[in-house]
């Protein structure tokens, strides 16, 4: 028989469990002999198992979250006194019948433990009293050079991160004073230090600068995240967990071979992202939406509702600020779509842009947003702050959600109905999805032409549809054909934008709302893109081309003596 002693973060004894028979377990189920709480503790997380020469233990979690002395370790033993198991926050010591049990200290710096698996007797190998490291234990350490394969190849970032955060509260390091310059500075110093002091339990096929560079991601970064970041090719990257990362790049999803060590590390980039932020997330808080410093959009969600481990999604935002000329070298677009664009923006045209998800709506809403006078004084309204506005006179708002309290939620809608108070001349949503769809065409009717904004839907006719439901999502009880009337004349021209095969987005409708005819709301569509079929390589063939009807507004624009071009409404 033996005994298993539990104690918390802190140090306290919170349980002794006796195991009477040969095997025991431990987990969040209330079959285990040791049942623990916490959402990174597993149903059966690890197994205690008598052997001739000892206790050993076994990760049966199959998340790799099993530690012992702070090494990540699958089955490790014989256990002794000394010996530490970590199990998420929870220290565990195993105490055989006889032997006196100490109060666990925290984890010393040793030598890589070498697994053995509970069959090895006493005979073997494992029991060579020549094997005995300092701490009297036999045949479970090894000064040998460990080759890093399968499980074992995050044991040597693994093992560099623990000194270094060993060596951080050694050296009483104020991470708070320090920005963000300072901080990488010294933690790429420690764990310069930290590697030359290593260099002998390193094999040589290590790289030494990449293992130092993945550490220091992982302390003050994102991790291995940092490359995909880097690459302008990647344009999202989606943790579905620790293990399991994919990213696409040029339009198509790919696996990614570099993964996360832990769960825990990949909640450690979670908590970095969201923090300055003024965000949470927590098993009380498990969802939230972000952005990164350059914009990017992130979001994540961890267990309980992530039943695989922390999920974490980021939409890159491109480094470069994208002109209507980029649209149009990408062939996203055509010259005429862009003069057509141009001249409904720059005469105060409200426009929505509409596109299903990935489709690029607030790139493109960016690049209209470039048309507009540098004069005029802009607001926007966002759920996350993405646009980045090139014009001197703008005020961005950012929609805040609920604290630890329920209190001090401030939604879209709130927003947009604050901004109508602070003498816009443009409005710009960044997306409406709710009630705020009603402030939204009720602003533009009431003086402030020219307002842009994206809405989720797969066609201009659906759009429509989509603009009923969430005004009916305000609570108001509006007739049907009250909110088309609204919808008629708050809207001027919609936008279409469609994802393909290859990963190429581009513009596929341009239409005008004309009117409304009994209950239908009439358009016309203006440009369209016409595919004809995919080449040898998997992209798409196709052509912009005009329908040949001209804009009602443009009349208007004649009759006020404006220039305007009229060519490129003409068909091929």
């Amino acid at each position: 028989m033996f005994e298993i002693i539990v104690h918390d973060s802190s140090g306290k004894e919170t349980g002794r469990y006796r195991c009477r028979e040969k095997s025991c377990t431990a987990g969040r189920s209330s079959r285990n002999l040791v049942v623990l709480n916490g959402w990174r503790i597993g149903t059966s997380h690890a197994r205690f198992e008598r052997a001739d020469n000892g206790v050993f233990v076994t990760d049966i979690s199959g998340g790799g979250g099993l530690q012992v002395n702070g090494r990540p370790a699958s089955t490790y033993g014989p256990l002794t006194p000394a010996d530490v198991v970590g199990l998420s926050s929870y220290r565990l010591t195993v105490v055989a019948d006889g032997v006196t049990a100490e109060m666990p200290a925290a984890p010393a710096p040793m030598a890589m433990p070498r697994e053995v698996t509970p069959s090895q007797t006493a005979a073997g190998p494992a029991a060579s009293p020549e094997g005995a490291d300092l701490h009297g234990s036999y045949g479970v350490r090894s000064s040998e050079t460990i080759r890093p394969s399968g499980n074992e190849r995050f044991r040597f970032h693994n093992l560099v991160h623990h000194k270094l955060m060993q060596a951080m509260d050694l050296r009483r390091t104020d991470v708070e004073s320090m920005d963000n310059e300072q901080l990488t500075a010294t933690i790429r110093g420690m764990i310069t230090q930290i590697i030359a002091e290593l260099d002998r339990e390193l094999p040589s096929e290590v790289d030494r600068e990449r293992l130092g560079r993945e550490v220091l991601n992982e302390a003050v970064g994102l991790g291995p995240l940092e490359d995909f970041l880097a690459d302008e090719q990647v344009s999202e990257i989606m943790v579905n967990c620790y293990n399991d990362i994919y990213i696409e790049r040029n339009g198509r999803l790919e696996k990614s071979p570099i993964t996360f060590s832990s769960d825990d590390a990949v909640r450690s980039v979670i908590e970095r992202i969201v923090s300055p932020l003024g965000r949470r997330i927590d098993e009380s808080s498990p969802m939230v939406d972000g952005r990164l410093s350059d914009g990017s959009r992130i979001n994540a969600i961890i267990p309980p509702l992530a039943i695989k481990g922390p999920c974490l999604t980021i939409r890159k935002f491109s480094r470069h600020h994208l002109t209507a000329d980029d649209l149009i070298a990408n062939r996203s677009m055509d010259e005429n779509m862009v003069e057509f664009l141009r001249t409904a923006v720059l005469n105060r045209k409200n426009i929505i842009i509409s596109g299903g998800t990935g489709t690029g709506k607030t790139t493109f809403l960016n690049v209209l947003s470039n048309f507009v006078s540098h004069r005029e004084r802009i607001i926007t309204v966002e759920d996350s702050a993405e646009l980045r506005l090139g014009q001197p006179h703008v005020v961005s708002l950012e929609a805040r959600p609920a604290n630890i309290e329920g209190a001090g939620l401030v939604t879209i809608r709130d927003l947009v109905r604050n901004c109508l108070r602070m003498r816009p001349d443009r409005i710009v949503v960044g997306e409406c999805r709710g009630g705020e769809a009603l402030d939204m065409l009720q602003a533009m009717n009431t003086g402030h032409e020219g307002s842009l904004t994206t809405i989720h839907a797969n066609s201009p006719r659906d759009l429509i549809s989509r603009l009923e439901v969430m005004v009916m999502m305000a609570g108001m009880d509006l007739p049907e054909r009250a909110i088309r009337e609204q919808v008629v004349s708050a809207v001027d021209v919609i936008v279409q934008l469609s994802r393909f095969s290859d990963g190429s987005r581009k513009v596929t409708h341009v239409a005008e709302i004309t009117g409304l005819e009994g209950d239908i709301v009439q358009m016309q569509e203006i440009f369209t893109y016409n595919q004809q079929g995919i080449d040898p390589d998997g992209r798409v063939i196709g052509d912009f081309r005009a329908t040949g009807r001209i804009p009602e507004f443009y009349e208007g624009l004649r009759q006020r003596g404006l220039q305007i071009d009229m060519s490129i409404f003409a068909t091929p």
